[in-house]
């Protein structure tokens, strides 16, 4: 155990800050006294070994990185979720249990997002340490803030953001973008608290909200439900795949592992199409959101997507499914601040409402945790 003999007051207090917590809600979490708090950050106390102890682990922080020596710029080494360009890329940097997770903010992703705060800048990489999987080297921009991750192709997942920053103490959100079988693999090598993925009804075929994978097993949460199916710009006469092929028309289609890409190969594989039939086929979007634009932006003619997303982008829907998307928590962190803090917003009556609100969206299912 590091010697708390020096404490950086200052250290403390930029920690505190950077996730949005007062002294006294800091101390509630801490079990400690404000006053202990007060004493340390202004330099006129050192901090016992409970305080140092309890104060790191309410900040999701170790005592060294804390109280130990060097600064809070120090790099530490993160798991990204994807690889990360070069030296200097920015990363939002979170944790999940006991490892540092680094998302990628690159040129793709933030053509979906936009330019988000980002935690860290991206010092070397390619480490691999303990046979844990590559790392890379990150330098935080202040302390990382304890946030909840969560990958998934749903582009109403943001809506998370709100409710959790008015907990107290906030948490703050980081979503990354992909689809169910990214998801998925995300959950399984521990680099989320949460796996967004497609669960279709009954007899609609491959089921995605499989657990196995995931060591020592997940939890299964709703989230919303919506109809899934091919999207298509207005007046084009189509009322199939079969159309989209007859006509010529261009295709936008999703990853590999996405749902609405599995969908779209049910559906050509039941007409007899092969790829080549189909011009698009080997074109990627990322996500439900990105098909319709691409469709409206008049880059392709069809894709599979969504019903809100055709009704975002007022395009027509010919539904093939019928589907629920789902939350995986990992059952490893199930009792970890992040997660608790997640399922208690998913029911709150502020998500549920802008849920609703959003045409296609059946938020019925938001919060439900099946005995």
């Amino acid at each position: 155990m590091t010697e708390i003999s020096q404490p950086d007051g200052a250290r403390l207090r930029l920690a505190r800050q950077a996730r949005g917590l007062s002294q006294q809600q800091l101390a509630g979490v801490a079990g400690v006294t404000r006053q202990a708090v007060s004493a340390v950050e202004s330099g006129h106390s050192d901090p016992s070994l409970r305080v140092a102890l309890g104060l790191a682990r309410a900040l999701g922080m170790t005592v060294e990185e804390l109280f130990g020596p060097g600064e809070p710029g120090d790099p530490v080494l993160a798991r990204p979720v994807a690889p990360v360009s070069a030296p200097g890329s920015r990363v939002a940097l979170a944790t999940v249990g006991d490892t540092f997770v680094a998302l990628p903010l690159d040129a793709d992703l933030a053509a979906r997002l936009g330019f988000g705060a980002a935690g860290g800048l991206m010092v070397r990489g390619g480490e691999n340490r303990g046979g844990q999987g590559a790392q890379v080297a990150v330098r935080p921009i202040g302390p990382p803030r304890p946030t909840v991750v969560v990958a998934g192709c749903d582009p109403a997942l943001p809506l998370l953001e709100t409710p959790l920053a008015l907990l107290d103490p906030p948490l703050a959100f980081a979503w990354w973008p992909c689809g169910s079988g990214e998801a998925l693999r995300l959950a399984a090598a521990g680099l989320v608290h949460a796996a967004g993925v497609h669960r279709v009804g009954p007899g609609e075929g491959d089921d995605s909200s499989d657990t196995s994978g995931i060591p020592g097993g997940a939890e299964v949460v709703g989230f919303a439900s919506w109809r899934e199916g091919l999207v298509v710009r207005p007046g084009a006469g189509v009322r199939g795949l079969d159309d989209v092929a007859r006509q010529g028309l261009r295709l936008v289609n999703r990853e590999p592992g996405a749902q609405a890409r599995v969908l779209l190969d049910r559906e050509r594989l039941r007409l007899g199409l092969e790829p080549a039939q189909l011009p698009g086929y080997d074109s990627l979007a990322a996500g439900h959101l990105q098909v319709a634009a691409a469709i409206v932006g008049g880059l392709a003619d069809a894709g599979v997507s969504s019903e809100p997303a055709a009704l975002a982008y007022g395009l027509d829907f010919i539904p093939l499914a019928e589907e629920r998307f789902d939350l995986l928590l990992p059952a490893k962190h199930a009792a970890s601040r992040e997660v608790q803090g997640l399922l208690k917003v998913l029911t709150s009556p502020w998500l549920l409402a802008q849920l609703a609100s959003l045409p296609g969206y059946d938020a019925a299912r938001c919060g439900e945790r099946p005995s």
